[in-house]
C-alpha cells in the first residue's frame, strides 16, 4: 500500500524508510502540520474526515499515475483522520528518484492532487466556540 489514512501519530520515518533504493539519488517530501489560524481566527484544533475505502483507492490512483507522470522510482502518502491537535502532522507525502527535478515536481503535484481529490473532510474548531467543515 502506498497510500493509508491513519487515526494514529504519522510515524513519517517508518515511511521514509519504505522508499530506500539504491536506483534513488534524490528523496523530496512534505509534512503538512496543523497550524493555530485560518483566516484571520484562532484555531485549536481539527477534525478530518473519510470513508477509508474510496479515500485510499482514490490516493493509490494518484500515487499510480505520478508514477506515470514523472520520473520517479517510488512514492508514499499518508494522511491523518480524527483529531489532531495544532502543531501535529496531518498529511506526508514522500517521492524518491534518480535526480532531483522529478523527485520536487511529483511530490508537489501529489500532495495538490491529494487536496483536490482525496474525499478527507477537515472540521477546524475555532477559540470563539465555532467549529466549521472545510
Amino acid at each position: 500500500m502506498r497510500f493509508a489514512v491513519t487515526g494514529s501519530a504519522i510515524d513519517a520515518a517508518a515511511w521514509r524508510a519504505e522508499l530506500d533504493d539504491p536506483r534513488c539519488g534524490a528523496y523530496a517530501a512534505f509534512e503538512g502540520w496543523v497550524r493555530d489560524h485560518h483566516d484571520g481566527r484562532q484555531v485549536l484544533g481539527l477534525h478530518y474526515d473519510c470513508y477509508p475505502a474510496l479515500a485510499e483507492s482514490e490516493g493509490e490512483a494518484i500515487l499510480s499515475e505520478a508514477l506515470t507522470r514523472f520520473a520517479i522510482v517510488d512514492a508514499r502518502c499518508i494522511h491523518r483522520i480524527g483529531d489532531c491537535a495544532i502543531g501535529e502532522m496531518a498529511v506526508w507525502v514522500g517521492v524518491t528518484a534518480a535526480h532531483r527535478d522529478a523527485a520536487f515536481s511529483a511530490c508537489r503535484w501529489i500532495i495538490d492532487e491529494v487536496k483536490a481529490r482525496v474525499p478527507i473532510w477537515k472540521r477546524e474548531r475555532y477559540a470563539d466556540g465555532e467549529a466549521h467543515w472545510k
